[in-house]
């Protein structure tokens, strides 16, 4: 029984990532990694003696403590892939607010020389 709701948790998920990828939801990078989790489990659900002899090779005690380990291996992953993606946000987020800072400046310097010249060109027109 556990082996089916395994496959058809895999194929949910696997539906759910295309779904996601057909409607621009979920971008590629991020689906891959979903898709990998989502054969990892369909694998498992399809081979449920596998567990038993990924223990038995690896020397764990439980093929429980062997799924919790894994699960936490796989959390720390996506936590340190997002916090690189993060980073990388951040650095992006910080040149562009920078690029405004400096367009901002240019563009009131540039109002200000527009507004002097018109000042300039009204006052010669007044001594005519």
């Amino acid at each position: 029984m556990i082996a089916i709701a395994g496959i058809v948790l895999a194929a949910i998920i696997i539906a759910f990532v295309l779904w996601m990828l057909l409607t621009r939801r979920l971008r590629e990078k991020y689906a891959v990694l979903w898709l990998v989790i989502a054969l990892a489990v369909l694998i498992a659900g399809i081979f449920p003696g596998l567990w038993e002899a990924l223990t038995v090779a690896l020397g764990v005690q439980l093929p429980s403590n062997l799924l919790f380990a894994a699960a936490i291996l796989l959390l720390m992953g996506v936590a340190l892939h997002l916090s690189w993606e993060l980073s990388g946000a951040e650095e992006e987020v910080r040149r562009l607010a920078e690029e405004s800072a400096i367009l901002r400046a240019e563009s009131e310097t540039l109002s200000e020389r527009v507004r002097r010249l018109e000042d300039r060109a009204g006052e010669d027109q007044g001594e005519r």
